[in-house]
C-alpha cells in the first residue's frame, strides 16, 4: 500500500477504507456491529458491568443539583434520572427551589412523548416568547433531535395547556437556528431546499415564517455566501430595546454583525475577529487581536464598552473594561440591571469582577474564589424588579462537590444546593504544575492524586486535554472520573492519577493562547501535550507504559497525533468521536466550517502542513503503536462516525495489535442520548485504559 503522505500535496490519493464514509450503508454497519462485538467481549465483565452500574447511580443522582433559568415567577429545569432516561421538562417557584425537597411541575416528559409518537427523541432546549407585559410566559419553540444529533426539530408549546399548540409552529427536523420573531412569526434558518445551506451544512438564509403560512411561503430575510459558515437572526426581546440582529459568521473567529434600521441592515463596522454584543444600550467589543481604532490600540482578548448609539453617529472613542496581562484572560461576561460581571481566569484559577458602569465603570472583586477552583457568574434576570441584581455563582472544583449559590451584588448571598459526594476525595490533593515546552513556553497542567503519591513511576496515569477553538480546560468536580479512575486501586494498592492539561489552541490564557497553535502552528499543542507527559514520567508519576491519555471531538484529533507521533510516551489511548483523517475533513459531516482551526487541505500549500497533524495518513508500518480504543456515534452529525472508523480500519490491516473499535448507534457528538449510554460510554473508555496499562488486555 502506497502512503498517501508521499504523495505530491494536493493530489488525490487513494483510500482503501472510502466505503467506511457511507454511514448507514449495510456493508459498513455490518463492519461496525462485527467491531462492536468484539470490544464489548474483550472489555464487558462482570467486574466492567459493576463500574458501568455504579456510573450511572453518579449520573441518575437524585441529589444533584438542578440548574434552572429564571422566566417570570418560574424557574425552569431539564432532568433526566433512573425513572426518566430520556428527562423531564419542569418548573417550580423559587420559594420551593431553595428548600431540599423541591415541588416539581412537570411541563413535558420526554419519555412519555418518545412512547407516544413512537419516536426517540432527545431532547434541545426551550425557547421562550416573551409575553406581553403582566402576562405570564406561555408560548415556547421546544427543540427536539430524533437521534441526539445537531439537526433538531422545533415545535410551539404552551406551557399553561401543557400542550404542543394545535397548528402552532412546527420547523422540520434539520440543523436549523430560530428565533421568536413576534408573537405571529419566526426568523428561521434552516434548510430550505437547494442553496439555502452552506458548505458547512448550516443555514445559508433567513427566512421569515409567519403564523399560517408554511416554509415555502416564508420571505427572506438574510443571506450570505455559500462559503461562509451560518448565517443567523436574532430578535432582542428586551422592553424598550425590540431589535432585530443579524449575524454572518464566517468562520469560527470571524464574523459581520448587523443591526435592522429602518428596513435595512446596518454593519456595526468593526475588523471581523472583534466579537460584537449587544446589551441595552450598551455595544461592548472583544477583539481576537490587537486592533487600532482612531490611533488607539485595543489588544486581543481586551473589552470595550460604548453606547450603541454613539457609535452608530459615528464615535470611536471606546472604554476599556478589561485588559489581559500574561496571567490573566477574559472567559464570559454576564449583565445584571446595574453592573457587568466579568469572570476571569488567572493561571487556570477564577477571579470574578463586578463593574457598575453608572460610577464610570468602577471596578471591584465580587469573593475571593478559591486556588484551582472553577468559579462563574451569571445574572438570575437582569428585567427582574426586584431581583435585577441578583447573580448565581456556581463553584466547582477536582475534589471539591460543586455548590450553586445566590446573591445580590452589594448585600448577602446563600449556599442553595450543592453536589453530594461520590468518591472520599479526602485522600486525594489537587496540584497545578507546569511544563516545558518544545520552544520554551510553559504550559500548566492540574495533577489529581493520592496524598501519599509515591514519585517512583508507578502510578497508572490517565493524561485528558483538549487544545482547540479557544476552550479552556477547567477544575471541575466529576463523581465518574472519581469513581471511575481516582478511587481504583492496583493490586499494589496504588490509586489512578488524573491529569488535565491547558496546553496551547485552548483559551486558557484568552485568544492569544489559542492563536499559537492554528494551522501551521497546531503542532505547538502537540508539542505542549507531549511535554506533560514528559514531565509526568522526569517527575517520576509515572512511566511511559502506565501512561494513558483520553480525548474527543479535537480532543480525539489532539491523542490521534499523541498515538502517530509520540507513541513511545503512552501506554494505551482512548481516541473518541474524533476528526483524524484530515484530507478529508472538509467534506465530512460539518468539518467545512473548521478550516479557520485547522487550515485547507485542498489548498496544496495548506495541505503540507496540515498533513503533519492527520493521523490517519501518518500511520506507519513496524511502528510499535500503543493499545487503542477508538469510539464514536453513528448519528454525530458533528464530525461523523467515519473518521473514527476509517483509522481503526488501516490500523487493523497495517497489522496493528491492541486496536479496539466501538461505535453507539445513536447518541450524536455527546456519544450518549441518556444516562445510561453515556455510563456505557465513560465505563468503555475508562475501563479500557485501565485495563490495558495494567496488563489485563
Amino acid at each position: 500500500m502506497t502512503s498517501p503522505t508521499d504523495q505530491h500535496p494536493g493530489q488525490t490519493t487513494d483510500d482503501e477504507f472510502l466505503w467506511l464514509e457511507d454511514i448507514y450503508g449495510e456493508k459498513p454497519l455490518d463492519w461496525v456491529r462485527g467491531e462492536n462485538t468484539i470490544t464489548e467481549s474483550a472489555l464487558i465483565t462482570p467486574e466492567f458491568l459493576t463500574m458501568e452500574e455504579s456510573l450511572l447511580e453518579v449520573l441518575d443522582s437524585t441529589d444533584r443539583i438542578p440548574m434552572v433559568s429564571k422566566r417570570g415567577e418560574h424557574y425552569y429545569n431539564f432532568w433526566r434520572d433512573k425513572q426518566h432516561p430520556k428527562g423531564l421538562w419542569r418548573r417550580t417557584s423559587w420559594e420551593s427551589y431553595a428548600t431540599a425537597d423541591v415541588d416539581w411541575d412537570v411541563l413535558l416528559d420526554i419519555d412519555a412523548l418518545s412512547a407516544e409518537e413512537g419516536m426517540e427523541w432527545v431532547w434541545g432546549g426551550a425557547m421562550f416568547l416573551r409575553p406581553p407585559e403582566g402576562e405570564p410566559h406561555r408560548r415556547a419553540l421546544i427543540a427536539l433531535s430524533p437521534d441526539g444529533g445537531d439537526a433538531q426539530r422545533y415545535r410551539e408549546y404552551d406551557v399553561v395547556e401543557r400542550a404542543f399548540v394545535d397548528g402552532g409552529f412546527d420547523i422540520p427536523t434539520a440543523k436549523s437556528r430560530i428565533s421568536w420573531a413576534g408573537p405571529d412569526a419566526l426568523h428561521v434558518g434552516t434548510d430550505f431546499g437547494p442553496g439555502s445551506m452552506t458548505t458547512s451544512s448550516y443555514p445559508r438564509t433567513v427566512r421569515t415564517v409567519r403564523r399560517g403560512e408554511g416554509l415555502a411561503d416564508a420571505g427572506l430575510y438574510f443571506e450570505i455566501p455559500e462559503n461562509h459558515m451560518m448565517a443567523v437572526v436574532m430578535r432582542d426581546q428586551t422592553p424598550g430595546f425590540e431589535r432585530d440582529i443579524a449575524a454572518d459568521i464566517i468562520d469560527f473567529y470571524s464574523s459581520k454583525t448587523h443591526l435592522r434600521r429602518d428596513g435595512e441592515w446596518v454593519h456595526i463596522d468593526v475588523p471581523d475577529d472583534v466579537n460584537v454584543s449587544l446589551h441595552r444600550e450598551w455595544l461592548l467589543l472583544r477583539p481576537r487581536t490587537d486592533f487600532t481604532l482612531d490611533g488607539a490600540l485595543y489588544s486581543g482578548g481586551s473589552l470595550q464598552a460604548v453606547l450603541l448609539e454613539d457609535f452608530l453617529s459615528g464615535e470611536r472613542t471606546l472604554r476599556t473594561l478589561f485588559a489581559p496581562d500574561a496571567r490573566t484572560a477574559l472567559q464570559s461576561w454576564s449583565w445584571t440591571r446595574d453592573y457587568l460581571l466579568l469572570n476571569l481566569l488567572k493561571d487556570v484559577s477564577s477571579e470574578i469582577r463586578v463593574l457598575r458602569p453608572a460610577a464610570h465603570w468602577s471596578s471591584e472583586i465580587l469573593d475571593a474564589c478559591p486556588p484551582l477552583h472553577a468559579v462563574d457568574a451569571l445574572a438570575v434576570d437582569d428585567e427582574d424588579d426586584d431581583a435585577g441584581n441578583d447573580y448565581w455563582l456556581v463553584a466547582t472544583g477536582f475534589l471539591t462537590p460543586s455548590t450553586l449559590v445566590r446573591g445580590t451584588i452589594g448585600g448577602s448571598h446563600e449556599e442553595v444546593k450543592a453536589t453530594p459526594s461520590y468518591f472520599d476525595e479526602t485522600g486525594f490533593t489537587v496540584e497545578q504544575h507546569f511544563a516545558v515546552s518544545k520552544d520554551g513556553t510553559r504550559v500548566p497542567y492540574f495533577q489529581v492524586a493520592a496524598a501519599d503519591l509515591v514519585l517512583d513511576g508507578g502510578n497508572p496515569t490517565l493524561l485528558s486535554g483538549y487544545g482547540g477553538f479557544e476552550k479552556a480546560m477547567t477544575p471541575a468536580y466529576s463523581g465518574v472520573t472519581g469513581r471511575g479512575w481516582l478511587s481504583r486501586e492496583t493490586r499494589d494498592g496504588r490509586h489512578g492519577v488524573y491529569v488535565l492539561a491547558n496546553i496551547r489552541g485552548g483559551g486558557e490564557y484568552g485568544p492569544g493562547w489559542h492563536q499559537a497553535a492554528l494551522h501551521s502552528k497546531r503542532h505547538r499543542a502537540y508539542e505542549d501535550f507531549a511535554a506533560i507527559a514528559q514531565d509526568l514520567v522526569d517527575r517520576g508519576v509515572t512511566r511511559p507504559e502506565l501512561l494513558g491519555c483520553t480525548g474527543r471531538s479535537n480532543g480525539g484529533l489532539l491523542v490521534g497525533n499523541m498515538l502517530t507521533k509520540y507513541p513511545h510516551l503512552f501506554g494505551a489511548i482512548s481516541c473518541g468521536v474524533p476528526l483524524l483523517d484530515m484530507k478529508r475533513y472538509t467534506k465530512l459531516s460539518a468539518g467545512y466550517s473548521w478550516i479557520a482551526e485547522y487550515g485547507d487541505p485542498d489548498k496544496p500549500e495548506e495541505w503540507e502542513y496540515v498533513r503533519t497533524f492527520s493521523p490517519y495518513h501518518r500511520l506507519e508500518q513496524g511502528i510499535s503503536y500503543p493499545k487503542t480504543l477508538i469510539w464514536t456515534a453513528t448519528s454525530d452529525d458533528r464530525v461523523g462516525p467515519v473518521q473514527a472508523r476509517k483509522m481503526a480500519a488501516r490500523m487493523k490491516a497495517m497489522g496493528v495489535g491492541g486496536v479496539w473499535f466501538h461505535e453507539a448507534l445513536e447518541g450524536g457528538h455527546a456519544g450518549a442520548s441518556d444516562n445510561r449510554q453515556a455510563a456505557r460510554m465513560h465505563a468503555m473508555s475508562l475501563e479500557f485504559v485501565w485495563k490495558a496499562l495494567n496488563g489485563e488486555l
